[in-house]
């Protein structure tokens, strides 16, 4: 498992948007970029730019997943029938991390990808710790019997700000079913998320 070395809401301050969808979001405040000259960061964005800004927001918005696999479900994705950009989702919200974060077993993706590495998690009963993981259609998942107890996990259930989307099928408060794999329309995003160039960005 990659490590988040990044701050929480980083992402937020460079997109300018509040990406996760969060109250506490600096940019609920202050829309600017970070640092000295944020205020001042407008010019306009060339072509690279706004692909590379698009990438950065999709990677990000996923727990910032590695490049190196970030670019494997790019070419997974490619190599695909059907739309590519819809294909790249479709991976990405097949990760164990993300369905834990669907769920709301857990308030963040990086919650939810700790969870899973420490073992709280039940894939058709079996304990997986692989957060990169590619659940299937009409996998279980399950809370282990201690994530159950943990405040984490209770206070994400009460989460006002987000909703199980509907592929995600809860069976009481610890378990839930992975009925579909979701279109772009479909994923419950806070923001406008484009992976139309991040497919772009990668096929030049």
């Amino acid at each position: 498992m990659s490590k988040r070395s990044s701050a929480k809401y980083k992402l937020d301050r460079r997109m300018g948007e509040n990406v996760f969808g969060r109250p506490k979001s600096p940019v609920n405040r202050r829309e600017y970029g970070p640092g000295q000259h944020g205020q001042r960061r407008k010019g306009k964005l060339s072509d690279f730019g706004i692909q590379l800004r698009a990438k950065q927001k999709l990677k990000g918005y996923y727990g910032d997943i590695t490049e190196k696999q970030f670019k494997r479900t790019y070419t997974e994705a490619s190599a695909m029938k059907g739309d590519a950009s819809q294909n790249l989702i479709g991976l990405l919200e097949r990760r164990l991390d993300m369905i834990v974060y669907r769920a709301k077993f857990a308030p963040t993706i990086w919650a939810a990808r700790q969870l899973v590495s420490h073992g709280h998690i039940r894939v058709n009963g079996t304990k997986c710790n692989i957060a990169s993981r590619r659940v299937n259609v009409n996998d279980v998942i399950e809370l282990g019997p201690k994530a159950q107890e943990m405040a984490l996990v209770i206070e994400a259930q009460s989460l006002a700000e987000r909703d199980v989307p509907d592929y995600v099928v809860p069976d009481g408060t610890s378990k839930v079913t992975y009925t579909r794999v979701p279109t772009l329309d479909e994923v419950p995003y806070p923001v406008r998320m484009e992976p139309n160039l991040v497919i772009e960005f990668y096929s030049r």
